[in-house]
Order: C-alpha cells, then structure tokens, then sequence
C-alpha cells in the first residue's frame, strides 16, 4: 500500500486525481489521507469523488472513505476494462478534470473505452474543453497516444450540463519524448460564447486578433455563437500553429467586457511564448504522468508550477522513477527522467 500526502505541494485536487489514475494504471493500490488539506473547503468535492468513483468502475476497484468531504481514500484497483461508461457530476465541476484522470489508464484497457461526461465544460481552475482538444491530446499524439474528444454540449457555472464525449483506443505503449525548442508560425483560436449577444464572441475575437497580429503572424480564431447551455457563458482559447501548440484562455464572467476576456487570454498566451519553450504551463504539469510511464523523456517548460511538481510527487512515488528538474518554481524549467 503506498501512502501519498494530500497536503503535499499544492494540496488540492491534483495530487488526488493524478494518484488514483497513476494508481489504476499499475495496480497498486494506495492510501491518500490530508486530502485538498490547502484548500478552504477540505476534503472530496463533487469533481473529485466523481473522478475516483469513476476509475473505480474503470477497474473494478475496491475502495473506502468515497464521500463528499472525505480526508482520508483507500484505492485498490483490478484490471482496467474498456467498455461504454456515463459519468454525471451534477455540478459544473470540470469535465476536463475528470476526463484527465481517466484518461491515463484507459489508455492500456483490454479495449476500447468510450467516455460520456456531464458538468461544466469551460469552467474556472481548469482546462477548458478546446484547451484540452487543441493542445493537450497534439502533445498526446507526439507520444503514440490514440484518442479522439468531441463537444456535444457547452457547460458553464454555476449550473454545468455540459456533455463531452470521448473515444480512448488501446496501445501497446508510449514514446519517449524530447521537447526543448518551440517553433511558431501562426495562431489559432475559438471564441465562444452561449445565452449571449453573439457580438460578445466577436468582440473577443477581434481583440484576441488585435494584439496577435502584432506578433507577424496570421490569426484565426473560430467565432462560435450557440444557444444550447443552460447557464449563460463564453470563452477564449488561444494557441500557437508550429512544432507544438502553447495556448492561453480566459472565461466571461458577468460584468467583465469581453475585449477584458480576450485580452487576458492573448497576454497569458504571449506570456507563455516569451519563456521561448515548447510546454506552457498547464502541459508542463500535464505531461509529467505521462512522461513516468515512457521513461527517458526530456521536456522544457515555460514555468515550473506547484502542480508540475506535485505530479512529479506522486509520479515518483508510484511509478518508482526519479525526475530530474533543473529551474524554480516560477520560471522556466528543464524536466528530464531517466
């Protein structure tokens, strides 16, 4: 049984999400305690018990203290099955959260495992869903990993209902990776927006565009105007053309102009390229299961996040493997295992 400290690094949902799966991956079975012990509302939220609940079915798993404010998980899992699984958060808590943590066993199911999640698609504190589809799952796909993620429905707070699905295909394994240097020539983008004026996505697009186009490269951003969610919401998603995609995004919030929105999400975006690295921040943190699974794999990062290095925590404790970092929390790092 191996135990992992929830209050570890950044104590919140992360180390439980990215322990379980690295946990249903490799059929060890682990004892979590301290759990989100660094948020203001400790213990299991709907998100979280909804991941766990979920890679329990995925393997058939045997678990205690699976309750809403729970401190303290058993996990032990049994084979992963493909197979046709629904999971419904009954909140807006994050799809893309969810879909993450199953995301790293499923792909070494006996078959194929196709995914329905419900609950918030473009919400605070994660990724969005063109965030996921857009950066996340190219990198992916650099590493052998086969799946496709499609939208059926947009979800936003506070009443979610947003609806993903996904297609997960089994392989044998995983590549090792090496990525140091970024290369750009050009950006693409979705502004969105539902229950809203439709000028509210334009107008975040013609921003985004705006401070782009002062890089020299051209601008495409996907102007998206839907009426189908059951809060009323919008987005932007923003992310390089080149080797690998970096992306920056930000979320309408009422009263926050849309030109705000676009704004922060190209800043965050030029920010990330200004590191002159492959990675942006969020995939820096991302990739570090995955990179426990191939093994010798150097990647460089825009930032060195709390998250980055509480999944290298859990990767190391699990997987039995030892990363190397060479940079601060912060600033831009250089991540390596052998």
């Amino acid at each position: 049984m191996i135990a992992i400290d929830g209050s570890y690094g950044e104590g919140g949902g992360a180390i439980i999400r990215t322990a379980t799966a690295l946990s249903a991956l490799t059929g060890k079975p682990i004892h979590i305690t301290n759990i989100r012990a660094n948020r203001p509302k400790k213990g299991l939220a709907p998100q979280h018990l909804t991941a766990i609940k979920a890679l329990s079915s995925l393997t058939s798993a045997s678990c205690s203290g699976l309750k809403l404010g729970s401190r303290e998980i058993y996990f032990k899992p049994g084979p992963i099955s493909g197979g046709n699984y629904h999971i419904d958060i009954k909140t807006a808590g994050s799809t893309t959260l969810v879909l993450q943590s199953l995301m790293i066993p499923s792909m070494f199911a006996d078959s194929t495992v196709n995914l329905v999640i419900k609950g918030g698609t473009d919400v605070k504190w994660s990724p969005t869903f063109d965030y996921l589809k857009n950066v996340t799952l190219p990198f992916l796909r650099v590493l052998g990993y086969m799946a496709r993620i499609d939208l059926i429905k947009r979800g936003f707070y506070p009443r979610g209902g947003g609806i993903i699905k996904a297609k997960i295909n089994p392989i044998k394994r995983l590549k090792p990776i090496n990525l140091t240097k970024l290369e750009i020539s050009g950006f693409n983008g979705i502004s969105h927006c539902s229950k809203l004026p439709c000028h509210v996505a334009t107008r975040q697009a013609q921003k985004a565009t705006e401070i782009l186009e002062k890089k020299g490269y051209p601008v495409e951003i996907d102007v998206q105007c839907i009426d189908n969610s059951i809060s009323p919401g919008s987005a932007i998603v923003l992310w390089t053309r080149g080797n690998y995609p970096l992306g920056g995004s930000d979320i309408g919030e009422p009263g926050k102009r849309a030109e705000t929105v676009a704004k922060n999400a190209a800043d965050e975006l030029l920010d990330q390229i200004s590191k002159n690295s492959p990675l942006d921040k969020y995939m820096g943190d991302q990739i570090i299961p995955y990179m426990a699974i191939t093994g010798r794999s150097s990647i460089k990062t825009a930032e060195l996040t709390k998250h980055t290095v509480t999944n290298i925590y859990v990767a190391e404790k699990i997987m039995d493997k030892k990363f190397k970092v060479e940079g601060k929390i912060g600033e831009p790092a250089i991540i390596s295992i052998e």
